[in-house]
């Protein structure tokens, strides 16, 4: 991914082995990467067991707060791909007891598409 694709939040699929590494605090055993993408410094992270979203913040994006949905939670979701006007894809994830859905914005030419297949995956 390129630093324009960076701050433009186009989202770019990662090495799965390199999450994996990234990760290894947070997975428990028997867990395992098996894709994730990348929006700006933000990732979406697709497990064998659940969907990890890794929120880095502030400047210097040391502070990270990870969201951690097991697929059954997942209620509902949907994707919005980009028109001729507006440039803006987005997801949305509902989630099982919250009535306000889990929103992402992605660019034009982000895979908005993989994304929703990989969580149709698991999900359905």
């Amino acid at each position: 991914m390129g630093l324009l694709d960076g701050l433009m939040g186009n989202a770019s699929k990662v090495d799965e082995e390199k999450l994996g590494k990234e990760l290894e605090g947070v997975l428990i055993d028997g867990e395992k990467v098996e894709s994730g993408y990348k929006v700006v410094r933000d990732s979406f992270i697709f497990t064998n067991k659940r969907l990890i979203l890794v929120d880095k913040q502030g400047m210097t994006g040391k502070k990270v707060e990870y969201h951690s949905i097991p697929y059954n939670s997942i209620i509902h979701f949907s994707t919005e791909t980009a028109g001729s006007f507006d440039l803006d894809s987005e997801l949305r994830i509902w989630l099982s007891g919250q009535s306000e859905p889990i929103q992402k914005l992605f660019k034009k030419d982000s895979p908005i598409q993989e994304v929703q297949r990989t969580l149709a995956k698991y999900v359905l």
